[in-house]
């Protein structure tokens, strides 16, 4: 089975049910990747709301042959938060497709919220509109790094830069919890992030993070793991703060690309290397899939009060197409409600 393969919900997973809003006017790219990839997963069963311009909504559904038979609604929304624009700008514009699609989810008419827009303005959306899940002081983004034993969960990726060491406790109960639920992982282990497996290594809030998830119940804590045990797969959780797991998240995307791009020149550098080229490209292929972002679509802000899905601006169709299978494949779990009752248990 495939990572992609892996995302796929049941068939007709939420035909019957609630549609999932797709900020479909947001990213580097705006109404043509989005749309592309909300046919794709209609296709699949899935229900979906394209919330933007309805003017160029419809207009770029027409490109498609059969798309008016498919399970997919746009709903207006005639302003968009751009990526150079302030996230704290969805205080003040409520007709902004990312705020329309929060309130969708909030109002109970939508099952997700997914956007490839302005990550900072998903995450203000998603709290200001959203709230939080009780319990949870800061919500936090869920992201997979691909591993030798399949893919780690690392969180958080980018929402909070300062943290204290009971976010990352709460994290860990959340992201135990949506690795039980959606991907069928019993028991998942969590590591902390710190520079040294030792107990006594690291700052101020590792360690005191380390005694807390020691005393946690409910918790596999496998204890500290460093940088490389991330690709390892030592653990299925790795818990640190956003500002150094997004400089990890980046790091691992950009040194994957340079990879590529090494191996590309080495298998054109003469005849016989070309040769070998075509001899491996199966392979090759695989692994591309692997450390592609577009295989995983989307990561989950995790701790707010419903699904919402935080893609890269620079998303394809493919990246979209699986950002919602993920979401309809999370909604079908119900997760959120077994995080509400996960956190309403003893800690």
């Amino acid at each position: 089975m495939t990572a992609e393969s892996a995302l796929t919900p049941t068939p007709a997973a939420n035909a019957a049910g609630l549609p999932l809003a797709l900020d479909a006017v947001g990213g580097d790219h705006g109404a043509v990747p989005n749309v592309d990839g909300a046919v794709q997963a209609a296709r699949a069963g899935v229900r979906v709301m394209l919330v933007g311009d309805r003017v160029k909504l419809h207009a770029e559904l027409s490109k498609y042959p059969g798309a008016a038979g498919l399970p997919l609604e746009v709903v207006d929304a005639p302003d968009v938060i751009g990526m150079d624009e302030h996230a704290s700008d969805v205080r003040g514009r409520k007709d902004a497709s990312i705020n329309v699609a929060a309130r969708l989810v909030k109002d109970g008419q939508a099952a997700a919220l997914i956007s490839m827009g302005h990550s900072g303005a998903t995450m203000a959306a998603s709290l200001l509109i959203l709230g939080r899940l009780p319990g949870i002081d800061r919500p936090a983004i869920l992201t997979h790094i691909p591993a030798k034993t399949g893919t780690v969960a690392l969180l958080d990726a980018g929402a909070n830069a300062d943290v204290k060491a009971t976010y990352l406790a709460q994290w860990a109960r959340l992201a135990s919890t949506y690795l039980k639920v959606v991907e069928a992982r019993e028991n998942p282990t969590v590591g902390l992030l710190s520079i040294g497996e030792e107990d006594h290594k690291g700052n101020a809030v590792t360690l005191e993070a380390h005694a807390l998830l020691r005393q946690q119940a409910g918790i596999n804590f496998y204890g500290n793991v460093e940088g490389g045990d991330l690709f390892k797969g030592t653990t299925d959780i790795v818990v640190t703060d956003g500002f150094t797991g997004n400089i990890v998240l980046k790091l691992a995307e950009g040194e994957a690309r340079v990879l590529f791009g090494w191996i590309r020149e080495a298998l054109g550098s003469s005849a016989r290397s070309k040769l070998g080229g075509l001899l491996v490209r199966g392979g090759l292929r695989t692994v591309a899939e692997k450390m592609d972002p577009g295989t995983y679509g989307a990561s989950i802000l995790l701790g707010v009060r419903g699904l919402s899905y935080i893609g890269h601006g620079s998303a394809d169709a493919r990246a979209v197409k699986n950002a919602l299978l993920r979401a309809a494949r999370a909604h079908q779990s119900r997760l959120i409600e077994r995080l509400s009752t996960e956190l309403s248990g003893p800690s």
